[in-house]
Formats: structure tokens, sequence, C-alpha cells
């Protein structure tokens, strides 16, 4: 998996305190992964004294939540965009597991602290589910377009769960060097991984205009 490549690190100096902190530790997920997270080393990392991010986060758990928010946002602003682009319903469909994948594969260690953050907790983020450009509702809301029943909302949950986890499933398993032949058949990554979506059962019920 590849990794986003990180920003030229910049010592913190006025401004707001709390987007360099977070600034700071995205570039250490992005260059060391989680596990070197802490917040004596986002201080560090951002030029502050030890202390300092103590005025914006409790632990490094509140730390985390915060960097994870900014991950689901940009995987909101992606699927938007995906989706924004489709021709017709089975492209937007397929266009927005793709654009999941690809920021999955894109951004790995930031991937994985958006859903660790979220194991553990009774709900998802509020801002993949209840913002009206979230993610999922990009996902929910072109199922609807395609003729889901608005107002069965267990059925419309469950749908579009199914299209996520297909997504989530994909992005798990889309480095397997197993796959390597068929991204070779299909023309390359990109297009394997609309290949595999285009073939999901879920994917498949939305037929092309």
């Amino acid at each position: 998996m590849r990794e986003a490549a990180a920003p030229e690190s910049r010592p913190y100096h006025h401004g707001d305190l709390r987007r360099a902190l977070i600034d700071a530790a995205r570039r250490l997920l992005e260059q060391e992964g989680p596990t070197a997270l802490s917040l004596r080393a986002v201080a560090r990392e951002a030029g502050v004294s030890p202390a300092a991010p103590y005025h914006h986060f409790k632990d490094k758990g509140e730390l985390l939540d915060a960097v994870a928010h900014e991950g689901w946002e940009m995987l909101n602003q992606a699927l938007t965009a995906a989706r924004a682009k489709g021709a017709n319903l089975h492209d937007k469909m397929a266009g927005l597991g793709v654009a999941y994948v690809l920021f999955a594969r894109d951004n790995p260690s930031l991937y994985r602290v958006m859903y660790d953050g979220s194991r553990d907790k009774e709900d998802l983020p509020t801002q993949m589910r209840m913002k009206d450009d979230s993610a999922y509702c990009q996902v929910r809301d072109t199922l609807v377009e395609a003729g889901a029943d608005p107002t069965d909302e267990i059925a419309l949950e469950l749908a579009t769960t199914a299209a996520w986890c297909a997504a989530h499933g994909l992005a798990e398993m889309a480095s397997f060097k197993s796959f390597d032949h068929l991204k070779d058949a299909v023309g390359g990554e990109e297009a394997f991984f609309h290949g595999v979506f285009e073939h999901m059962k879920v994917f498949a019920k939305v037929q092309p205009d």
C-alpha cells in the first residue's frame, strides 16, 4: 500500500495551534504509522512545547479523533466528486466504490485510524452518516435514484450497508498479489476495481440508463 507524500515539516509559530497539531499528527501518521503518534511526538513535530497539545486535546485519543474527522471529510469530498462524474446511475455506483478504494489505497494509515476510532463506538461518526454530503449519504441517495424505496428505512439502510461493505472489502484486499493477473488482463488497477464493482450484485442491480 502507498502512503500519501508527507508535506514538509514546519515549526509552529503563531495562529491556529489546533490546526498545527492536527497537521503534525497527519505527517507523523503518513511517515511512521499510528504507533508513532503521541502528544509528545506531535508537539515535537509541530515545534511547540510538550504541554501545548493539552490546550486542545486531553489525550492521544482525542487527537486521533480529530485526525479521523479530517479523514471522513476527505472521503466525503472524494465520493461527492465521483458521484458528480457518473454519466448514469450504474457509473455513479461503480464510481463511488472505486473512489472509496482509491482513498483507502492512497491514505492507508489515515484510513486505518478512521475505522479503528469507530470500531467500539455506539454509532459511526456523524460526518459519515448525518451530513447530506457525507460518503454514506452519497451511496444511499444514489440507490434511491436507482429505485430504492426511501420510505422503507431498514431496507434502504441494509442496501447502503451492503454497498459500503463491498467497497470496504475490496479496499482491504486490493493489494493482494493474487489479483495481479486480473489487473494486467483488464488494463490496470483502477480498471480492475471498476470490473469488480460491475460484477457485484449490489452494484449490478443499478443498470445503465
